[in-house]
């Protein structure tokens, strides 16, 4: 049974990666899903055209998130997109992901790089939220993805750490104002996946050992295995979870 039959989910920063991966999960559960992507108009038309494929619904729309431009060029692109296939503009699901996966040292991080991180991984999400109040039916499902540099330290990319503690931070306070609708909100916070972000020091069998090392399940983490804690946080299943983070970095430095 397609748990998400009849649902409509929005996935940001789903051309490729994670969010890709969590896309093509929610319309294997039979979600209509839209794939926002910032500049990778190709890749995301790959992930649409394999989910075509596989005999789900998708389409792209496709919007930069360095200001609040951006996401209103986005929302305008999906009011039109949902109107144009629903008849409405509402959905049941935002899995917000897209973000930039890191940054300088703390020494070296300089005000525009700051800037930039919050904007995209902090302030978009957030106004995406509170711009959709009415576009989220209730019942519906927030998923934020944080990461599991919230609980083990990696100084050396403090910045971005920085905008994933305000993920779980926004995640606790809005589960708390949107309850009463019946819209749980989760973060899901991944270790070290093997992306095309990590690609160039994971792909060495230094690299491989080290990452693998840090899980008590001696493996990388895959898109997959994100995708799959997605699914079942926005399924009918989690109803009774909101508010939570939700680990998901196979017990890094347990």
């Amino acid at each position: 049974m397609k748990r998400l039959k009849g649902r409509v989910a929005v996935v940001t920063g789903a051309s490729r990666g994670i969010g890709r991966a969590i896309a093509l999960r929610l319309a294997a559960e039979g979600a209509l899903v839209a794939v926002h992507y910032g500049t990778r108009n190709d890749a995301a038309e790959e992930t649409v055209a394999a989910i075509h494929a596989s005999g789900g619904q998708a389409f792209t729309v496709g919007a930069e998130f360095e200001s609040l431009d951006g996401v209103e060029r986005f929302l305008q692109g999906l009011d039109k997109e949902l109107n144009r296939r629903t008849g409405m503009n509402q959905f049941d699901i935002l899995v917000n992901n897209a973000g930039i996966g890191t940054s300088p040292s703390f020494e070296a991080t300089s005000e525009d790089e700051f800037d930039l991180l919050f904007a995209i991984n902090v302030k978009a999400p957030f106004f995406i939220v509170q711009k959709s109040l009415e576009r989220i039916r209730d019942g519906g499902r927030i998923v934020n993805i944080s990461s599991g540099v919230t609980r083990i330290a990696y100084p050396h990319i403090m910045a971005y750490n920085l905008t994933k503690g305000a993920i779980n931070t926004f995640t606790l306070h809005l589960a708390q104002l949107l309850g009463p609708r019946g819209i749980t909100v989760n973060s899901v916070m991944p270790g070290i996946v093997d992306t095309d972000i990590n690609a160039s020091w994971l792909h060495t069998p230094e690299g491989r050992k080290y990452a693998a090392d840090m899980s008590a399940l001696g493996r990388i983490g895959e898109p997959s295995d994100i995708a799959d804690i997605v699914a079942f946080a926005v399924s009918p299943d989690s109803r009774w979870i909101t508010g939570q983070m939700i680990d998901a970095t196979g017990g890094s430095h347990l």
